[in-house]
This record gives structure tokens, sequence and C-alpha cells, in this order.
């Protein structure tokens, strides 16, 4: 499992630091029934995303979160949460979160630039 997890993130390691924001924003709107973000946001079906990039895992208070993702260590930089997006799964075995995870790099590429958005 270790091993695969650290071909995620040397693949992740590979999408493309310049993607687009615009198109990151309408590619969200698939995270939105779970994921709340803006200066009103709060946990729901899952956490609040704002200020994602550089938070540690499992650390806003408005949210349940699995035993996994407490005892994750993990802090979400832009690798991180790009082989998070491709395969949550494996970056975080026993995460509650439902989502199969995007396979396609420019798309984690859109979300990366949209996320890095949210203060």
């Amino acid at each position: 499992m270790r091993a695969y997890f650290l071909a995620v993130l040397l693949v992740a390691g590979q999408v493309s630091a310049a993607g687009d924001a615009r198109v990151g924003e309408a590619l969200f709107k698939r995270c939105a029934s779970c994921h709340q973000v803006g200066p009103y946001a709060q946990g729901g079906f899952g956490p609040q995303l704002n200020g994602i990039i550089g938070r540690r895992a499992a650390s806003t208070k408005d949210y349940k979160y699995s035993e996994a993702m407490k005892k994750s260590g993990l802090v979400w930089d832009e690798k991180t949460l790009a082989a998070y997006l491709c395969a949550p799964h494996d970056v975080v075995p026993g995460t509650s979160m439902r989502f199969w995870g995007i396979k396609d790099e420019q798309q984690v590429a859109d979300l990366l630039s949209y996320m890095r958005s949210l203060r």
C-alpha cells in the first residue's frame, strides 16, 4: 500500500501547476454537494475547504472526521492534495470520503488552481 501511495504522489507531482482556476471553479460544482467554500462555508456532509492548502488534515472544528483522517498526519500541500484527488482511498485508507477520484491530470491541476484561491 505504501508503495502505491508513493506512486500516486509521483504522478500527482507531475500535475501542472498552471491549472485554470475558472475551469476548476466549474469542476468544483461536483464537490459542492458535500463541501462548502466561501465566507459562510461550514462543515456539512464533508468539511469546508477554505484555506485547504497548507492546512493540517482533520483540523476544522465544524466537521466530524474519520479516525483514518485524524490519524493520517497529513498537511494538505499541493502534491498531497493532488494525490488525494486522484485516489482518496489510497492516500488515506479508511477515509469516509465517498469519491472514487479524478484521473484527468488537467482537471486536478484546474481544481488545485481554484483551491489556491480559497482563503
